[in-house]
């Protein structure tokens, strides 16, 4: 039997959140109506929304999740609709103002860093309670640039005195030496991402400040054997790529009042043959010892462009159909 169609009105008085709730040439209803099924107008400043009542419903209360992010965040993307649309499915649309109360730090420009999934929110609040978090998942989850705020408002709340951030350089070797320069010059084109990162975060000119004073470094894994690190936020990025022997020199290295936070992605290893990935090993050797917390994060928890999370939809597809 065909559910029938109805109309629900719901009244928005704001014309900058109309304005943001339905886009750029209505790309963002155009998304809603394709999502639910269901036809959108705009009348008398009164969204109409007209389908089958089951529809109707889940476009009501997604149109008054969406106001809440707008408030929020004074902005809407295709990622917030489409993610919302998913807890609504799932049932869990109330666990979404557990998102938009949650701000880790506040960046030079004055933008609001937030956990935007609750697999961020989970990992966000692990690395609170935690001192040592590793962070597993694909690209575009927010794992290195959320440890990275993370780090940054700990610092500025005098919680640590450092920052300390490493990756291995797998292509250049460990030891770098065919590259011209000197040590910041070899390392430099394999820690890009994380200077991007801290540029955003804190600004240009506080980052140069920082780096002169010794209070954040960034520098290859080979360079942190035979140091403690007393007191720091440290980050091992692309874990994936280290050596079970890096992984257990990178994890002994830590001090007193210190935070380890190593993030990766098992399906992206760049190890040569025959070498098992430390990040691999190591999520099992440690998954039951109190102080220390291994979030999962998934494709659910990408926040990049939305085709990122088909692309790894995709190949996860094309690999399970092909193992």
């Amino acid at each position: 039997m065909t559910k029938k169609i109805e109309e629900k009105d719901i009244l928005i008085e704001d014309n900058k959140i109309i304005h943001e709730m339905f886009g750029e040439l209505d790309q963002n209803i155009t998304i809603i109506e394709d999502e639910l099924d269901i036809n959108v107008r705009l009348r008398d400043g009164k969204i109409k929304l007209i389908g089958r009542s089951d529809k109707i419903n889940i476009g009501e209360k997604l149109i008054f999740n969406l106001i809440d992010i707008i408030k929020s965040q004074d902005k809407l993307d295709k990622r917030d609709i489409i993610y919302t649309i998913d807890l609504l499915w799932k049932g869990e649309e109330n666990r979404l103002k557990d998102l938009l109360n949650q701000v880790i730090c506040i960046t030079s420009t004055g933008k609001s860093i937030k956990p935007k999934t609750l697999g961020q929110k989970r990992y966000a609040d692990a690395m609170k309670e935690n001192d040592i978090v590793l962070g597993i998942g694909p690209a575009g989850t927010g794992k290195t640039y959320l440890a990275m705020a993370m780090a940054v408002q700990a610092f500025k709340n005098k919680e640590i005195d450092r920052i300390i951030l490493t990756r291995p350089a797998v292509e250049a070797g460990e030891n770098l030496g065919f590259l011209p320069g000197d040590l910041q010059e070899k390392v430099d084109p394999y820690l890009r991402p994380i200077y991007d990162a801290l540029f955003e975060i804190l600004g240009v000119d506080n980052y140069i400040k920082y780096m002169e004073r010794g209070l954040i470094e960034v520098a290859p894994l080979a360079y942190m054997r035979g140091r403690t690190l007393d007191s720091s936020y440290v980050i091992l990025d692309e874990a994936q790529n280290t050596t079970n022997e890096q992984m257990k020199m990178f994890l002994t290295r830590l001090g007193f009042g210190s935070k380890a936070i190593i993030t990766g992605d098992i399906t992206q290893i760049d190890l040569p043959k025959g070498k098992k990935s430390g990040l691999a090993i190591v999520s099992k050797i440690l998954k039951d010892i109190e102080g220390i917390d291994i979030v999962h994060l998934s494709k659910s928890d990408i926040v990049r462009h939305p085709l990122v999370q088909r692309i790894v939809e995709a190949y996860d597809k094309f690999e399970n159909e092909n193992v």
